[in-house]
């Protein structure tokens, strides 16, 4: 079983950690782990919408994940940065 640490960051600057989420798996895919971390089904369509158009990235450690279906390691302490991206002003 592992620790998962959610963290929602900004281009912006702005970071901010969420509570931790205790995983049983081992492996889990970037799709389950966006479905754990939005638990309302409209933050998670968002979310994967956002994710698919390249509106958020998702780090853990300094790993970029790039598709739903790739799946990580949990460990005890595995962090996960939800890095949402903001269109600069006029481009």
């Amino acid at each position: 079983m592992g620790q998962v640490t959610f963290v929602d960051e900004t281009t912006t600057g702005r970071r901010e950690a969420g509570p931790p989420l205790e995983i049983p798996e081992e492996r889990l895919t970037v799709r389950e782990l966006i479905r754990r971390r939005m638990p309302r089904e409209a933050d998670r369509e968002r979310a994967l919408r956002a994710f698919a158009g390249n509106g958020l990235i998702l780090l853990v450690g300094d790993r970029q994940l790039t598709g739903l279906d790739e799946e990580i390691a949990v460990s005890a302490d595995t962090e996960v940065t939800f890095l949402r991206l903001i269109p600069l002003v006029g481009g």
